[in-house]
């Protein structure tokens, strides 16, 4: 697997992609990856930890969703989409493949929680639902960046 993609075959076909679109001189963006439309009230949050709360290590975090349902990567239902864990990081651009690293944590079976492991101290948790292909939503559903803290 290469570094920052889900998988070899996104690596694939985000690279053939943007050689293509830098052989043309069109925007990898603008033309060649069209992004899953959301409902306008759709919502994704944390149902737990909430913002402030001190908390031990491994951490369960929760993820909620309003007015969307949760479908696995590569099932492509309109409506649908599955979450992605930001932890101490910024949101990634919203029109590429939503990279995966430790700070990019992928759930495309569908998952709607973790037992994550962090260190003792400050976390920025974040979450940003991704469609079929790992890409962020127009406009993205994305919830408020939350802060707790991991006491030793």
């Amino acid at each position: 697997m290469r570094r920052g993609y889900p998988d070899p075959f996104l690596f694939s076909i985000a690279a053939a992609l943007a050689v293509a679109s830098l052989a043309s001189g069109v925007a990898l963006a603008d033309s060649v990856l069209p992004r899953s439309q959301r409902p306008a009230a759709a919502q994704v949050y944390f149902i737990s930890p909430t913002s402030g709360e001190t908390v031990s290590s491994p951490v369960t975090v929760r993820f909620g969703l309003s007015k969307m349902g949760v479908a696995p990567a590569g099932v492509e239902r309109e409506g649908t989409g599955h979450h992605h864990l930001i932890v101490d990081a910024e949101l990634p651009p919203v029109d590429l493949p939503i990279p995966a690293t430790d700070h990019y944590r992928h759930f495309g079976l569908g998952q709607t929680e973790i037992v994550l492991e962090l260190a003792p101290g400050e976390h920025h948790l974040q979450l940003l639902l991704g469609d079929h292909l790992h890409l962020p939503h127009d406009p993205p559903v994305v919830s408020e960046r939350i802060s707790i803290v991991v006491k030793e």
